[in-house]
């Protein structure tokens, strides 16, 4: 899971602004760099522009997911990263910077901003924290935690199914099991045993 892009926009017709980036270009080539931050800068511009206000969407280009938020006041955030990055955390994020942003920077200095003339330096930040999306979103967290809790209860019962035998001799040991139980078992594993023979 990787964030390639953070970048906070003003929609305005018919061109949207770009007010603040930060970028994640290290895992490309040094060469390509320069190219791949332009073309994260184009697309970021061209989906606020195709996207209406009060909206919020993720459109996919090859092996990435571009996540945008318009507000109803024009501010638009867009992340992109890869397809394993989680919507939902990508969306989070945005909805909280485009908040810090527009408390920091003036409604005004939106339409006529630019990169170099807006004061906002959480974007590097942000970027930075949210790659590994169970550290930044606790969500997150919790669910890969029961993701693994349900793997290891599956291996669990996977590994008591393989031990037919063993079950067998603790089914007839048992002193918790009635005696219709233990031959409902019984019955039961001969007419499973017959079948899987055919």
């Amino acid at each position: 899971m990787k964030l390639y892009s953070l970048s906070v926009l003003y929609k305005s017709e018919p061109k949207a602004v770009l007010l603040k980036a930060a970028y994640d270009v290290s895992s490309f080539s040094f060469f390509q760099r320069s190219s791949v931050q332009e073309f994260m800068t184009f697309t970021s511009q061209l989906i606020v522009e195709r996207s209406a206000k009060g909206s919020r969407a993720s459109v996919k280009e090859q092996e990435y997911l571009c996540h945008v938020y318009v507000r109803n006041d024009s501010l638009a955030g867009v992340v992109i990263a890869d397809s394993e990055y989680p919507s939902r955390v990508a969306f989070t994020l945005l909805e909280k910077v485009l908040e810090e942003f527009s408390k920091q920077v003036d409604r005004i200095d939106w339409p006529v901003g630019s990169p170099a003339t807006i004061q906002y330096t959480a974007l590097d930040g942000y970027l930075s924290r949210y790659q590994n999306p169970r550290d930044a979103d606790p969500m997150s967290k919790v669910q890969a935690e029961l993701d693994e809790t349900k793997i290891i209860l599956h291996n669990t019962m996977e590994s008591l199914l393989e031990r037919g035998e063993k079950l067998d001799d603790l089914v007839s040991k048992s002193e918790v099991l009635g005696t219709q139980s233990k031959a409902f078992y019984k019955t039961a594993r001969k007419q499973n045993s017959c079948c899987a023979v055919m």
